[in-house]
């Protein structure tokens, strides 16, 4: 388990819905993105081990959407990339001129300068050459395609890593990816589901492609893709229907200790029950487990942000050498299962994140009812130490608003160290 070594108090936030914030070190700083308290972009940033924190407030503000998450990259020239509070607008990107000074935001109007009127889902990685690169979804829930976009630091500017979409569902449907994971030997894979209308349930065929530089893409038998994929010429690993029980944003990637590829997911079973799967790539092609045993059903349906009945993680290798698979149901919360590597079954469990973080990080404060306690891990911090923002809100409500909002809550850093 971890301990607090300290925690600081980083500023009062919104608490009326939640949204995803972001926390990133780089070299001697650490960076925090988030919405403050009047709902505006904000970045603090401070010197690790310092507890003073510097702040600037971006021109955007963020509205009633839990899809409007910031996220955040640092470049090769030490430049903050940043991108958020979008779903299906122009693009919102602010870029530094100055290394690591969050004082020298600007805002930056286009990337290439096309098919950036309806964005989505910003997503910072790095390439096989470790290039930095920026993917989104242009379009809406039902009807949307999937850029890349590579950055040259030198120019400081965007083109196009493929001249077209990597996905596109020809105005009958969207893809919603997961990944790129990389794998051991440095292959990108990357699974997703189709989607027809901005109602979850139709939610359809689990698919499938990996690449060696994120611009060339196959199936898992090598065949190169003619790009866009489509669900016609894509590979499809499971041909779930619509309204049959899987559901984006919980198709996950993980690797066995033999590097295969493993993808994690739920869909109903011949009762109508909801159950985890998990798909992995063997020598004569996918081969599908079930995971789980449940008895109950999770009928999800309709638009906006959605309360889930049910999470998973990928399946990773422990340091034990076993395999574990995380997974959160609201009937009795989380868990994560040893999985016997051969079946893909649980045979026990291994502690969980909310067992891993101090438990006083997890318990609401605030007297005002129904707030939950939300998390934020952070990226790239210095060896051996962890740290997490945390602060509280009330849960998901469609993207609809409220009439009646929370105080603010106060975000808070914690400097976290493993007890031994």
């Amino acid at each position: 388990m971890l301990k607090i070594e300290r925690s600081l108090h980083v500023s009062p936030v919104w608490a009326g819905h939640p949204v995803g914030f972001d926390l990133l070190a780089h070299g001697d700083r650490q960076l925090a993105a988030f919405y403050d308290d009047q709902r505006r972009m904000t970045v603090a940033s401070r010197a690790l081990g310092s507890g003073a924190w510097t702040y600037v407030r971006l021109p955007t503000s963020v509205g009633w959407d839990s899809h409007n998450y910031v996220t955040m990259a640092v470049d090769d020239e030490g430049q903050i990339h940043l991108s958020g509070n979008m779903h299906c607008i122009p693009l919102i990107y602010f870029r530094t001129t100055r290394p690591l000074d969050i004082d020298s935001f600007e805002k930056v109007e286009a990337m290439v300068g096309r098919n950036e009127g309806r964005c989505t889902y910003p997503y910072f990685i790095r390439g096989a050459q470790g290039e930095l690169i920026f993917r989104y979804r242009d379009g809406k829930s039902g009807n949307g395609v999937e850029y890349y976009n590579v950055y040259d630091p030198g120019t400081r500017t965007w083109r196009r890593l493929i001249d077209g979409p990597l996905t596109d569902g020809q105005g009958r449907m969207n893809a919603y990816p997961h990944g790129p994971e990389q794998d051991r030997d440095g292959v990108f894979h990357l699974c997703w589901v189709w989607r027809d209308t901005p109602d979850c349930s139709t939610n359809h065929d689990l698919s499938y492609a990996r690449s060696r530089d994120l611009a060339h893409w196959e199936s898992s038998r090598g065949r190169p893709f003619d790009l866009p994929i489509t669900v016609e010429t894509g590979e499809v690993v499971d041909p779930v229907p619509p309204q049959g029980g899987i559901i984006n944003g919980n198709a996950v990637l993980g690797f066995d200790t033999q590097n295969r590829p493993i993808i994690t997911y739920h869909k109903y079973d011949a009762d109508g029950l909801i159950q985890v799967y998990n798909a992995r790539l063997e020598a004569d092609g996918w081969r599908i487990y079930r995971t789980s045993d449940w008895t109950t059903r999770w009928a999800f349906s309709g638009g906006g942000a959605i309360v889930f009945e049910v999470q998973v993680g990928g399946v990773r290798v422990e340091a034990d050498g076993g395999l574990s698979l995380s997974c959160w149901r609201i009937q009795e919360g989380p868990v994560v299962w040893r999985l016997d590597e051969a079946t893909l079954r649980p045979t026990g469990t291994y502690p969980s994140l909310s067992d891993e973080l101090p438990p006083e990080m997890l318990r609401v404060e605030s007297e005002y009812p129904g707030l939950e306690v939300q998390t934020c891990r952070g990226r790239g911090s210095e060896a051996g130490a962890h740290h997490a923002l945390r602060w509280e809100t009330l849960g998901y409500h469609r993207d609809r608003a409220r009439e009646q909002v929370p105080p603010p809550s106060a975000l808070r850093l914690y400097e976290l160290k493993r007890e031994t």
